[in-house]
């Protein structure tokens, strides 16, 4: 029996030992468990960056002028074509002239025989003066033939300004360049009856662009407040096209009007660009990037912020590595970055990967991420 008992006292011990290894290993595992989980975290900081703005523009050439018929007939020759460039004093369009020339010809005729009747005029004028001072007629004979002669006189002036009209009108059957250009669609041809009026075609003058783009009131308002100007020369402004390839040329901003739209709330700028390979068009559209160097702004990582209707927010870790969500207000996008308008400073702290599985109030074990490595990936990309 003694025998049994110490052999039963043994085995009594050796299991209690093997409990107590379980339950303390099984209490180390729960002290695992309730360990903070592991965040990388983000320190937000300042940095001295161009401050860039973008805006649809639309393109007009420098100059785009409409070509009308000033006179009426049938359009006799067309010596030009769509899409050709031309210089200024190039011939155009030739409408028919054979009744202007007429109309001319008679002009003249008319003015030679106003000229000979005022010189009819002008000698029975002056034979009347000299029987005035022989008292052979009176003195209102005299004033009748001042009269007439002043007429004839006035039916000269008449005479030449019908002339001059019928030249200027046989010169506009020939139509010509106003300047260098690039000649537009033709919709009329040889044999068109032309009105006065008719627009015959356009041309452009594409050697530079006009890109017109629109700021709202709002944007405009913080400009001017900001001590921002347009025309400043450390601006750049840059032109994208269509395609979302830069323009070769770098811009400068001239001018905007001089009041908002009403219908619209904004106020429209114009920047010029050159445009020497004709690659712009007229009525073209692109992207306005207008970039100027700013004070400090302040930067958080695209990747650690989240939207809920429109209102952008991070998740804060405290000195306790607490976790707290803090709304803020993004001022425009740099690189992999917002630049923080307000609600963020220089040192908060905030969960740059991981948000979906944070939980407001958790406490963390932060991983610190450099700014660095957030630039490599930002440039590589």
């Amino acid at each position: 029996m003694g025998i049994y008992f110490k052999m039963r006292l043994k085995q009594l011990v050796f299991y209690g030992t093997i409990c107590n290894v379980i339950l303390s290993s099984c209490g180390e595992k729960r002290k695992e468990n309730n360990k903070p989980e592991s965040f990388p975290v983000f320190t937000v900081y300042q940095k001295n960056i161009p401050l860039q703005k973008e805006y649809v523009a639309d393109i007009d050439a420098i100059k785009n002028v409409a070509i009308y018929a000033r006179v009426e007939g049938y359009l006799e020759r067309v010596h030009i074509d769509e899409g050709c460039e031309v210089k200024k004093g190039d011939l155009l369009f030739s409408i028919n002239s054979a009744e202007y020339a007429a109309e001319l010809k008679k002009a003249k005729a008319n003015l030679s025989e106003s000229i000979a009747l005022a010189k009819e005029a002008e000698l029975g004028r002056d034979k009347t003066k000299m029987l005035v001072q022989q008292g052979v007629v009176s003195t209102a004979e005299l004033e009748v033939a001042e009269a007439r002669y002043s007429a004839a006189l006035a039916k000269v002036e008449e005479a030449r300004s019908l002339v001059q009209n019928a030249e200027i009108r046989l010169y506009h059957t020939k139509i010509y360049a106003p300047f260098d250009g690039m000649i537009n669609r033709i919709p009329y041809k040889v044999g068109s009856l032309i009105h006065e009026g008719t627009e015959l075609t356009t041309i452009s003058d594409i050697s530079e662009i006009f890109a017109y783009f629109s700021v709202s009131e709002s944007e405009y308002i913080q400009y001017v407040k900001e001590g921002f100007n347009f025309k400043d020369d450390d601006v750049i402004t840059e032109l994208f096209l269509a395609d979302g390839t830069e323009h070769l040329y770098e811009g400068k901003i001239e001018t905007m009007e001089g009041q908002f739209n009403e219908s619209t709330g904004s106020i429209a700028f114009r920047a010029r660009f050159k445009n020497k390979d004709k690659l712009l068009k007229h009525g073209s559209t692109g992207i306005i990037r207008v970039s100027k160097s700013s004070k400090e702004c302040v930067l958080v990582p695209q990747k650690a912020t989240f939207e809920i209707q429109d209102k952008y927010f991070v998740y804060l870790v405290n000195d306790s590595n607490q976790v707290t969500i803090k709304s803020f207000v993004p001022a425009q996008r740099y690189h992999h970055y917002y630049v923080v308008q307000s609600g963020l400073k220089a040192g908060d702290r905030v969960i740059y990967e991981g948000i979906q599985t944070v939980r407001k109030g958790m406490r963390i074990t932060p991983q610190k991420v450099s700014t660095d490595s957030i630039e490599v990936v930002s440039i590589s990309q």
